[in-house]
């Protein structure tokens, strides 16, 4: 046959192109998506021996075509592949889907041998002179040598070399692209131009098959232009079930699968998509929206439509070939053959997406394709291979993927996890709202709302984020825990498949690296514009959700996964090219902001000290900085609503209690109001607590945030000791300016996230890389000099208190780590015990009230700790070391007399009230004003003495501890008769003439254990019991009596507290101190008409050992030292003071000396 120039082969095309009507037809189509519907014409169908057409299968249902009304016999240009390629129809790109559909296997069978999904440079310029050629516009022409080097491999050069003839070639295509030039049929479209060419002269009509391809493939699309009445896809037999659209009852347009169950969490869906609810189903026309202007996702119907679905159709029978005869197809000219239809098909898809059949699109409008990615009807490979032919033209690139990337986002907006829905596919590029710039003060939800991949990352389970996913699941009189348990597992295993396809998406855009950069900014622009999400107390309007930024750090969390330590640079955030913006401000965990403006300006000063940043730095750093937003304000939050539930509660159960006394009152009905108000925001804040539950009580999320922690932490170990893991304490005393200059909620975010993991989800303690945490909280415990603020350090403390097996016994094994850690064993003991003192001057405001907590969780600590035998040595060592122990004993005093003095006090109080409300008469009498303020007070004098009962309690039972095993340090002067006097006061208080004011109902209810605190006391002063201690004992004044010590005995006995080997010790003791009373009484003498300068400034009373302070002031030894025990400054300026800088004053005491000599009558003092 004689070859075609090229010349030739284009003015052919042009002039067919030119010949057709290229405007939209004015008459909407009956049914969107589809081509006119007509009836059935009567009698059987043409097929083997004039057999009636079977019934379509099940599979059929999975068709490639888009009708509307599975009721309607819509004529589709449907092929028999509907039936076989049902089960491929899923798209193979990213998508927001659980399982896909297809098999690897499937998918590899699916794509002809020839076509390799590697776009490389060979392969760009192979497909783009395909479309060149096949699709006859001027502006994608490619040279005329190119064009005769491919006709040279034509057809009908290696039919004669191979085992398909021309014949069986032409046969071929016109089955698969069901068309004929010979005769009509009625499953075939007949082609009247190409058969008048044929007719005329057969050999002029192409020069290769790809050639023969375009020209069928162009007629039949002019032919369905140019056509207002007879429709070329009439002639196609419907072989599938039509797909309909329905609107939900919420208006949002969902399209599902007639002959598929409505998917949910709870069941997954037969079809591959599913809605939320179909009740609809046929109100609006089967899927022509009742009101199109207001729906988004309306099917358009237009003869674009019937153009796509032929084209896909034809698309998806070459696979289906090529499974039906997988021999013959994998001979070369036949794969040749079939891979040139795909990319025609593909080819002729793009410009009917560019309206160059029939008008332009507007860039604004909706892709045509978007309805078929939402329903998973695309042929696999489809959009690998549209990219692959478009992707060198950026501008008709730009014109086909940019309204597909739209429509997307815009269907996604419309997902939640109360349905199926979520489950859409997505393919991502550059858009001009990748990355949004900030416009309002609220930058952080702008980007979420704004931004491209913000509605993606928006897909939440949380209550304030989604109400439907609470109102659906948890809500109604038939849920139960296991109801709860199941539905949350079921939620949490959508959201994890949802969260992977996420990574997908970020993963793909980073792998390439035209993308990676604008992908960081994005990733770091999500950061920076949600700083204000770490402050306790912020705009939740401003920032983005909690669940965008949870679904965005779980992406982060599989980045970071396999990132090795040694490719971080530590130095990142103050490098100059840092995308993190970290505020000056920020509080640092050693330096002041002086002292890191000062080492930044010195670091700027040499840019070679800064390496280029990696992608593993940033990635990692990124990941850190939104854990800080992401899980902390999240476990906040949550910690917040079970407050809040519980003081409902509270309040819910005080209105019902007291219901009959307001019940016939004025305020009945408001009261009643109150209630109703009260029960409907419980039910409310239950609600939304049981969705949290799904969202962040995840325990893969929460392993996933421990082993990051876990990185955390070996990255700070290696900044302040770089022989990590050896690392060895105590640390060098010059602190790493790094370290030093590193956020204060790098180590903050840690302990926070720890305490909550302990209290909500303790079981993921149990992973591997739980002994770097141990470590990591011994170091910093241990070297309380590398942290400034005394409150993070409290925290790391607190860690330990809450993984006690006294407080949260499934911890136990974390606690056995932290006790037997080979740095604990020898240095946990002392810092906890100098931390004990120090915690006293805090800085804060609340101080005062804060050491009391801190120092309950230290006893209880150490309680433990003595438990454990390798620690008694390092007890013994600093029992016996004196100043910090002594300093130590000092605040066991001082908290003891406040907290049992505070408490016991608050009982008396509590016992007054309930006295009063005992004699009915009496409380009716009292104004009802009066009698809700004692009840008020009742109330707050309940939570206090609980809470200092708990906390006296313990320092309580730290003396008792302490004085079993060591005496000494309690008998010195500066500490025996403060604690002899203590105890002298309780004893008195237990068992005084006003102990029955302590008697209140239900003392148990406060942790009043009048008989265990007893046994306590009296067993210290057996444990003490020494000439010294029964001397100061005699000399308290204030407290002591003969009729309290007796009485203290009667009670014992009758209480049968102790033993009576015991109580006659006690006896014996009582004994000895009166003996010294009674010497005292004799030998006493009054020293008050004594000089001033012989008096102690402070206390005004004689002194026997004056020494000299550094500020020149003059005061008695024991005074000063016992200040000195509370506070090491000098009394009269605060300026530091220790032991060490005390002068004896040898002339003034000789004096005082003297002049007592001199008033004893020469009696030696």
């Amino acid at each position: 046959m004689e070859e075609l120039t090229a010349d030739e082969i284009r003015r052919r095309r042009l002039a067919r192109l030119a010949g057709g009507q290229t405007s939209r037809p004015s008459t909407p189509l009956s049914t969107p998506l589809t081509s006119p519907q007509r009836e059935t014409p009567p009698g059987p169908l043409p097929g083997p021996s004039g057999a009636a057409p079977q019934p379509l299968p099940p599979a059929a249902s999975q068709s490639l075509g888009l009708s509307v009304h599975s009721g309607t016999p819509a004529t589709s240009p449907m092929g028999t592949s509907g039936v076989a390629y049902g089960s491929q129809s899923s798209e193979g790109v990213s998508s927001l889907s659980s399982s896909p559909s297809n098999s690897l296997e499937t998918q590899s069978q699916s794509l002809s041998r020839s076509q390799s999904m590697d776009i490389d440079t060979a392969s760009c310029e192979k497909s783009m002179s395909q479309v060149d050629v096949d699709s006859g516009i001027e502006n994608m022409e490619v040279e005329d040598s190119d064009r005769r080097e491919k006709r040279n491999l034509t057809d009908k050069e290696t039919s004669a070399n191979s085992d398909v003839s021309e014949e069986q070639a032409l046969q071929l295509i016109c089955k698969i692209l069901r068309v004929s030039w010979k005769e009509q049929d009625r499953d075939v479209i007949f082609l009247p131009s190409l058969a008048a060419e044929f007719h005329q002269n057969p050999k002029d009509v192409y020069s290769d098959f790809k050639d023969l391809i375009s020209q069928i493939l162009v007629e039949v699309l002019m032919m369905s232009t140019q056509s207002r009445v007879n429709n070329p896809f009439a002639s196609l037999t419907a072989t599938s079930q039509p797909i309909a659209a329905a609107k939900s009852p919420d208006h949002r347009l969902a399209l599902v699968q007639p002959s598929s169950q409505v998917g949910s969490p709870m069941g997954p869906s037969a079809g591959s998509f599913g809605a939320s609810s179909l009740s609809s189903l046929g109100a609006c026309g089967g899927g022509m929206s009742c009101d199109s202007a207001s729906d988004r996702f309306t099917i358009e119907t237009c003869k674009e439509t019937e153009m796509l679905n032929y084209l896909i159709e034809r698309f998806d029978s070459v696979g289906m070939e090529e499974r039906k005869a997988p021999k013959m197809c994998s001979q070369p000219n036949v794969s040749q053959l079939l891979s040139n239809i795909r990319s025609q098909c593909i080819s002729h898809v793009a410009l009917v997406l560019q309206g160059t059949l029939t008008q332009p699109r507007s860039p604004l409008h909706q892709s045509l394709l978007v309805p078929y990615m939402l329903c998973r009807n695309l042929p696999y490979g489809f959009i690998q291979e549209l990219v692959r032919i478009t992707h060198q033209e950026e501008e008709v690139f730009r014109q086909i993927f940019i309204p597909i990337l739209h429509g997307l986002a815009l269907a996604v907006k419309e997902c939640s996890f109360d349905s199926d829905n979520f489950k859409f596919p997505l393919m991502l590029t550059s858009l001009p709202l990748w990355c949004p710039k900030p416009l309002s003060p609220g930058c952080g939800r702008e980007i979420q709302r704004l931004s491209y991949l913000g509605a993606f990352f928006s897909l939440s389970v949380f209550a304030e984020d989604d109400t439907k996913v609470g109102d659906k699941y948890f809500s109604g009189p038939a849920i139960t825990m296991e109801n709860t348990r199941v539905v949350s597992q079921s939620l949490q295993h959508y959201l994890e498949s949802a969260r992977s396809d996420l990574f997908k998406i970020l993963h793909n855009v980073l792998l390439n690296g035209e993308t990676r950069e604008l992908a960081l900014n994005y990733m770091a622009a999500l950061v920076n514009y949600n700083v204000k999400k770490a402050q306790m107390q912020t705009d939740d309007r401003l920032v983005s959700t909690d669940g965008f930024m949870l679904n965005f750090v779980w992406v982060l969390q599989q980045l970071s996964m396999k990132i090795k330590l040694e490719t971080v640079d530590p130095y990142y955030i103050f490098h100059p090219r840092c995308r993190l913006v970290v505020s000056v401000e920020e509080t640092r965990l050693k330096a002041t902001m002086e002292e890191l403006k000062s080492w930044l300006t010195e670091l700027h000063e040499d840019p070679m000290k800064f390496s280029e940043p990696k992608f593993p730095t940033e990635c990692f750093f990124l990941t850190l900085h939104t854990h800080h937003l992401s899980i902390l304000p999240s476990c906040r939050r949550y910690i917040r609503r079970l407050r809040a539930i519980r003081e409902l509660n509270r309040t819910v159960e005080e209105l019902k209690n007291s219901e009959s006394q307001w019940k016939d009152s004025p305020l009945a009905s408001r009261h009643r109001e109150m209630l109703k108000r009260c029960k409907t925001q419980l039910k409310k804040l239950v609600r939304a607590k049981a969705c949290a539950d799904v969202g962040l009580l995840d325990e893969n999320l929460l392993r996933r945030c421990l082993q990051f922690y876990s990185t955390v932490i070996q990255l700070i170990l290696r900044m302040i000791d770089p022989a990590y893991p050896n690392i060895t304490l105590p640390l060098n005393s010059e602190v790493p300016k790094s370290f030093a200059a590193l956020p204060e909620f790098y180590i903050e975010d840690v302990a926070e996230f720890l305490l909550f993991v302990v209290q909500y989800s303790p079981q993921v303690l149990y992973e591997p890389c739980v002994q770097d945490i141990v470590t990591f909280l011994v170091v910093f415990i241990c070297s309380q000099n590398y942290i400034r603020n005394p409150y993070l350090i409290a925290k790391l403390v607190e860690v330990l208190f809450v993984t006690n097996p006294a407080v949260q016994p499934r911890t136990q094994r974390f606690s056995e780590m932290m006790e037997n850690h080979p740095l604990s064993v020898k240095q946990l003991v002392p810092a906890l015990m100098k931390f004990y003192t120090d915690v006293e001057h805090t800085g804060a405001t609340s101080e005062f009230y804060d050491k009391f907590t801190i120092r309950y969780h230290i006893s209880t600590i150490f309680k433990s700790l003595w438990q454990n035998t390798a620690h008694h040595g390092t007890f013994m060592e600093e029992f016996n070391s004196g100043k910090q122990f002594v300093r130590y004993i000092n605040m066991l005093i001082n908290d003891t007399t406040f907290l049992l003095d505070e408490s016991l006090e608050s009982l008396k109080r509590i016992h007054e009230v309930q006295e009063e409300m005992k004699n009915k008469e009496q409380w009716d009498q009292l104004p009802r004003e009066q009698q809700q303020s004692r009840q008020s007070q009742l109330t707050q004098d309940e939570r206090v003495s609980r809470s200092y009962l708990a906390l006296a309690t313990e320092t309580v039972e730290m003396f008792h501890i302490l004085t079993k095993q060591v005496q000494k340090p309690f008998l010195r002067p500066e500490l025996g008769p403060r604690l002899a006097a203590m105890l002298n006061f309780n004893l008195q208080q237990l068992c005084g003439p006003k102990c029955r004011d302590l008697k209140v109902e239900n003392p148990e209810k406060y942790g009043f254990e009048p008989k265990k605190l007893l046994d306590q006391l009296t067993d210290i002063y057996l444990q003490l019991d020494c000439a010294r201690f029964a001397k100061a004992i005699a000399d308290d004044q204030r407290s002591y009596s003969r009729e309290l010590f007796e009485e203290v005995i009667s009670k014992m006995k009758k209480a049968g507290i102790k033993s009576s080997i015991a109580i006659e010790k006690f006896k014996l003791l009582s004994e000895k101190v009166e003996e010294i009373v009674a010497k005292n009484s004799q030998s006493e003498m009054d020293y008050s008409d004594a000089p001033d300068e012989f008096k102690d400034p402070l206390m005004d009373t004689l002194m026997t050992d004056p020494v000299m302070l550094p500020s020149g002031n003059i005061m008695d030894r024991s005074i000063i030292l016992r200040h000195l025990l509370n506070s090491p400054t000098d009394p009269f300026n605060r300026q530091p003071l220790t032991e060490s800088m005390l002068e004896s004053v040898p002339e003034l005491k000789e004096r005082i000396h003297a002049w007592m000599r001199e008033k004893q009558g020469g009696r030696p003092v």
